[in-house]
């Protein structure tokens, strides 16, 4: 270790070829991936755990709340289809909340595992750059030849509804409530929204989702949507859709929200006991002094980078959140790979085309690629192959067969341009997908590769058959 100098107030001390700032899934991976390729590296986190908004407040605990009370629901109105009769079913909040620590514990940890088998250090504190090739943690600015910002994004506000965390949550506090609420309401169609909706009601709770745009999910395939609207609402979701938000008064009995439609009119009241707000995210990037230093920011505060994650300060990169694109861990991770490769000399690249979306409620919700839509907004010539999950032998088995596996590809050569599913395990279902537009596969590829019988993906099989017109099980 190079010994201390004194610099002005602050310390100087190791010296490192990487400093990632950030420990959530972009910027851990990043840090491990650089270290497997030789490098120093180390990874600045200000939690007292790593894994960041992700692994400890977000993605992991979300999933653990929603697969918990996916079982209750079963139980309680599903199992007597299969001839398994349940009485006194009732729900322990807390063990099921204990249960959701326990699994964020043991990845958080995971990942404190991976860095010391990688030999990153863990830097302990909040970061700032105070000068290219420095980044300063508590006392102590240490020299970086290359700088990577991972700082992820942050619950974006919206005026007139301020977030306690009890009675107006973010996405943390609706992790963290301690009773099932009588009425939840939230603020927001999107995936956070929809996916925490989707717990509680389960667990009891009356749910009102509350949308701005006429749709559900506006980003995915509005065919997929508004099937995606017609199945939440059959499991007891209500939606007021065109309509926002316009304040929020709470008292002892709950919170007052005062509605509009958003095209303008007459308000309305609604009343509940918990609001979400979950009407998106935003690049958090605060205290990293990036404008003091030069770093090139958008209008959303976003960092600007070229296509290589390089800021136009030479040796400060960004990646994830903080930067343009979609906000998804896996794109955060891709991104992380590639620019620890590209600064190890390597050709890094991410293919954005090919980064799938999913919204975990049940039935899970996934897309890859171009919408119809956006197909139609540029003026493509593509054929589309639909398959529903109701002329899915394993789907009937299950008792699952909301949905259907949707496939666009290209009317001249058959290559698939996009892919959408609402159904059961649609998440993993879409991974078939992403390895045959990675390697520029045809629906004619997919359609002639032979599928598992009885199984979920023979949906996807017959999606691809159906783009030629030749689906065989419908």
């Amino acid at each position: 270790m190079v010994r201390p100098a004194f610099a002005g107030s602050f310390y100087m001390s190791e010296s490192f070829d990487l400093i990632v700032i950030g420990a959530g899934p972009g910027g851990y991976v990043c840090a491990i991936r650089a270290a497997q390729l030789g490098m120093k590296v180390a990874c600045v986190e200000k939690r007292a755990t790593l894994g960041g908004t992700c692994l400890n407040v977000g993605c992991i605990p979300s999933k653990a709340l929603l697969h918990s009370s996916e079982h209750f629901e079963e139980t309680k109105h599903k199992l007597a289809d299969h001839g398994v009769i349940v009485e006194g079913v009732k729900i322990d909040l807390a063990r099921m909340q204990a249960r959701k620590g326990e699994v964020v514990s043991a990845n958080v940890k995971g990942v404190e595992f991976l860095f010391k088998k990688n030999k990153v250090t863990w830097l302990k504190g909040e970061a700032s750059i105070p000068a290219p090739g420095q980044v300063k943690v508590g006392e102590t600015i240490y020299a970086a030849k290359n700088i990577v910002i991972a700082t992820g994004s942050e619950s974006m506000p919206l005026a007139g509804v301020e977030v306690d965390e009890k009675q107006i949550v973010t996405s943390t506090g609706a992790l963290e409530l301690e009773k099932v609420p009588g009425h939840l309401a939230v603020i927001g169609g999107g995936v956070i929204g929809l996916e925490l909706g989707s717990v509680w009601r389960r667990l009891g709770a009356e749910v009102t989702v509350v949308e701005f745009l006429d749709r559900l999910v506006p980003t995915m395939d509005a065919e997929l949507g508004k099937q995606f609207e017609r199945v939440l609402a059959k499991q007891g979701i209500k939606f007021k859709l065109k309509s926002k938000v316009t304040a929020a008064k709470k008292d002892k009995d709950g919170v007052t929200l005062t509605i509009e439609p958003a095209a303008g009119g007459a308000a309305e009241t609604v009343k509940a006991d918990v609001v979400l707000l979950a009407i998106g995210r935003r690049a958090y990037t605060a205290g990293l002094g990036l404008a003091e230093i030069g770093v090139a920011t958008d209008a959303r505060g976003r960092v600007v980078t070229d296509a290589h994650f390089a800021t136009n300060v030479p040796g400060i990169y960004a990646i994830g959140d903080a930067i343009a694109g979609a906000m998804l861990a896996h794109k955060a991770e891709e991104e992380g790979v590639a620019a620890a490769e590209i600064l190890a000399g390597q050709h890094g690249h991410v293919n954005y085309n090919a980064i799938p979306g999913v919204v975990y409620t049940w039935p899970e919700v996934a897309s890859i690629g171009e919408t119809e839509e956006q197909l139609k907004e540029r003026g493509a010539a593509y054929s589309v192959g639909k398959f529903p999950f109701t002329a899915n032998g394993r789907a009937r088995a299950m008792g699952d067969v909301d949905g259907f596996v949707k496939i666009l590809a290209d009317k001249t050569t058959d290559r698939i341009l996009g892919a959408h599913i609402l159904g059961a395990d649609a998440g993993t279902l879409i991974a078939e997908i992403a390895v045959a537009m990675e390697f520029g596969a045809s629906a004619e590829d997919v359609a002639r590769t032979s599928h598992a019988h009885p199984s979920l993906n023979e949906a996807v099989k017959e999606a691809a058959l159906a783009v030629a017109g030749r689906a065989l099980h419908i």
